[in-house]
C-alpha cells in the first residue's frame, strides 16, 4: 500500500480535484483506492456526490483519540472516509494529545492489506489537519498554480517541509504537478519556466480548463465519468501516470498520452 497526501498550505491549487480524479483514474486501472477528506470544507466529499455526513463518519476520533478509521463509503468504484465542517474542531483537541500528529499513520497500518493506494486531501493550512495529513504519507503530491501565488507558496512549503522532516526524515515529495497552466498567458508560461528550474521532479502542466472542472464537481462525478475522452480527462489520465511512476505504483493508466 502507497500513502500519498496531496499537500500544499494554500488554498484553490487543484488537490481536491487531482485526489478525487486520480484516485477515480486508480481504481479504474483496477487498484484498490481509499481516499481520505482532511479538510473541514469537504470539497473532495462534496464533488464525489457524498452527503449526509456526521463527525462519525470522517477522521475525527482518529485524530483526536487514536481510534482506527471509519467505515468508509463506497462511490464510484473506490472508498472514502469523507469530511464534515465539525471536523475543524479536531485542530483545537489534537493540540493536547502526545503523538496525535501519528494517529492517522498508525491507522493506515491496520488497512494495509485492504487497498493499494491511499490518497489524502490536505486542508490548505498549516494547521494540526494539515500535519496528521503530511505524516500519514509515503509520499507528497504537491499541486503548485503557474501563477505568482502558486510562486509565493513556495517559501512555506520549503519551512513545513524541514518541520516535517524532524518527525519523519524519510518523507519526500515524489512529485510537484503545475496546476491552472495557460500556455496562452506569459505570466504562466513564465511562472512555469521558473518552477522548472525551481522543483525537483516537476510533472507537465494541467490546463487551466476550468469549466470542465466546476461542473463535474457540482455533478458529483470525477471528469472520467462527467466528461470522459476530453482534453480535462485526458490531463487526469497523464498526470496519474506520472504519479505513478514517481511513487512506484507499476500501474499502466489506459489511454495516458505517451
Amino acid at each position: 500500500m502507497r500513502t500519498m497526501t496531496l499537500f500544499n498550505h494554500a488554498g484553490g491549487v487543484m488537490k481536491s480535484s487531482l485526489t478525487r480524479d486520480v484516485g477515480f483514474t486508480l481504481a479504474q486501472a483496477g487498484h484498490r483506492v481509499l481516499l481520505v477528506d482532511l479538510d473541514p470544507q469537504a470539497n473532495l466529499t462534496d464533488w464525489l456526490g457524498v452527503t449526509d455526513v456526521t463527525q462519525v463518519s470522517t477522521v475525527y476520533d482518529t485524530a483526536t483519540k487514536g481510534a482506527p478509521l471509519p467505515l468508509p463509503v463506497a462511490v464510484h468504484g473506490l472508498h472514502l472516509i469523507p469530511s464534515d465542517v465539525s471536523l475543524a474542531l479536531a485542530e483545537g483537541q489534537m493540540m493536547g494529545v502526545v503523538g496525535a500528529h501519528l494517529h492517522l499513520r498508525q491507522a493506515l497500518a491496520q488497512l494495509a492489506d485492504q487497498y493499494d493506494s491511499v490518497l489524502i486531501d490536505s486542508p490548505p493550512s498549516l494547521g494540526q489537519l494539515s500535519i496528521l495529513g503530511a505524516l500519514a504519507a509515503d509520499h507528497l503530491i504537491v499541486p503548485v498554480p503557474t501563477r505568482q501565488k502558486g510562486m509565493n507558496a513556495l517559501a512555506g512549503l520549503s519551512e513545513a517541509m524541514a518541520t516535517y522532516r524532524k518527525l519523519r526524515p524519510d518523507l519526500t515529495v515524489a512529485l510537484y504537478v503545475p496546476t491552472l497552466y495557460d500556455a496562452r498567458r506569459s505570466h504562466d508560461r513564465e511562472a512555469y519556466e521558473a518552477l522548472k528550474q525551481l522543483l525537483h521532479p516537476l510533472a507537465s502542466p494541467i490546463a487551466d480548463r476550468g469549466a470542465v472542472w466546476n461542473d463535474s464537481a457540482s455533478a458529483g462525478q470525477p471528469v472520467g465519468v462527467y466528461a470522459p475522452g476530453s482534453p480535462v480527462h485526458r490531463d487526469v489520465l497523464r498526470v496519474t501516470q506520472e504519479i505513478s511512476d514517481a511513487v512506484g505504483l507499476g500501474v499502466t493508466i489506459p489511454g495516458a498520452p505517451a
